[in-house]
């Protein structure tokens, strides 16, 4: 390799694999939409842990506190977050609008856990919602479908406090929201809603723009130009290591318990998948270095791996798969991130 900087396209994160588990507990009794979550059928209802900085835990805690609660039925996913802080505004109101460039609140699913196919949800402060549907991450090459709406979706606002005026009066804004299973299912190969034990990997996102207050109004702040807002914070419940949501691969696993004495751990695969996705990642380091992929594990890691692995290229492509853990066939990482596991059949 030459000693020029290389720029690359799929930058490695800087954390290890440890997402959050949340048990999503069933819901309590039937439900009333109105945004507020201080209310009887959330209140047995966990907290997920405080979002933190989507760059990982060594970074500074978000100067507002920001936390969401899950539950389900035979038919829905009902989702709750407390947004804290007093910067309670937004502007924009058209659907399928970029919500991001207000603060937000924003939710991704991805029901099967192979990075390929799942859902993205945004909302602001005026219960303006953005939904779509993404092929694939953007990192590998994947298109957003915003032609996509969430058949059945409903969700609601509550505003503790004032929009759009500053002042002491504003302490929080909560958000409800409600998810048809029947919505997801076009990312389920088997077609079916959850039942007790599965699990789906989700993450949240708070965009929390700085600013100032001038003339009565909150003002986005801007850089020494005076006309380019600053970057915006990036507060997730379960941190990428980038700034960059679009790695489901770290995001948090959500199972679905029938009772709150359920317990469950990630599974063996899952961590198998990680192993795999960190060889990826070298993968695609090594063709930005060298215009090509490499069969040869040295050239990708100097550690021992837990377990055996084979790794095939072809001139524009690989494959780096493995036997799982259990025997019951073999799991496949491919070079556009897709993880393909197939059973019943033997590595050896």
């Amino acid at each position: 390799m030459s000693n020029k900087e290389v720029n690359y396209h799929i930058p490695k994160p800087r954390i290890t694999f440890s997402p959050p588990i949340y048990h999503c507990l069933p819901a309590p009794g039937p439900f009333h939409l109105d945004g507020n979550i201080e209310k009887d059928f959330w209140k047995d209802i966990p907290y997920t842990c405080d979002f933190a900085d989507i760059s990982g835990p060594d970074f500074p805690v978000p100067r507002f506190r920001t936390r969401a609660k899950m539950c389900w039925d035979q038919d829905n996913l009902y989702i709750a977050a407390l947004l804290e802080g007093d910067e309670i505004w937004a502007s924009v109101t058209e659907h399928d609008d970029v919500i991001f460039r207000d603060n937000d609140f924003e939710i991704f699913v991805d029901p099967d856990s192979d990075t390929q196919k799942y859902y993205e949800f945004e909302m602001n402060a005026l219960n303006t919602v953005w939904d779509l549907m993404l092929t694939k991450a953007y990192r590998d090459n994947g298109s957003p479908i915003n032609s996509f709406d969430i058949k059945g979706l409903r969700t609601a606002v509550h505003i503790n406090g004032s929009l759009n005026e500053p002042g002491p009066q504003n302490i929080s804004w909560s958000v409800e929201v409600v998810f048809p299973f029947t919505s997801f299912m076009e990312c389920l190969g088997d077609k079916k809603r959850p039942v007790p034990g599965d699990y789906w990997r989700m993450n949240f996102s708070r965009v929390q723009w700085l600013v100032d207050v001038k003339d009565g109004r909150f003002q986005k702040r801007t850089g020494s130009d005076g006309q380019t807002p600053l970057p915006e914070d990036n507060w997730v419940w379960a941190p990428t290591g980038v700034i960059n949501i679009h790695y489901p691969e770290l995001w948090g696993f959500v199972f679905f318990a029938d009772s709150p004495a359920a317990q469950y751990s990630i599974p063996e695969i899952e961590r198998q998948k990680w192993v795999l996705r960190t060889l990826y990642y070298e993968q695609h380091r090594y063709w930005d270095e060298n215009q090509k992929f490499t069969d040869n594990l040295e050239e990708l890691t100097s550690q021992p791996l837990p377990f055996p692995v084979c790794i095939e290229t072809t001139r524009h492509s690989f494959e780096i798969s493995c036997q799982a853990a259990d025997g019951s066939g073999i799991l496949y990482l491919l070079a556009d991130g897709n993880t393909v596991f197939l059973p019943g059949e033997d590595a050896t």
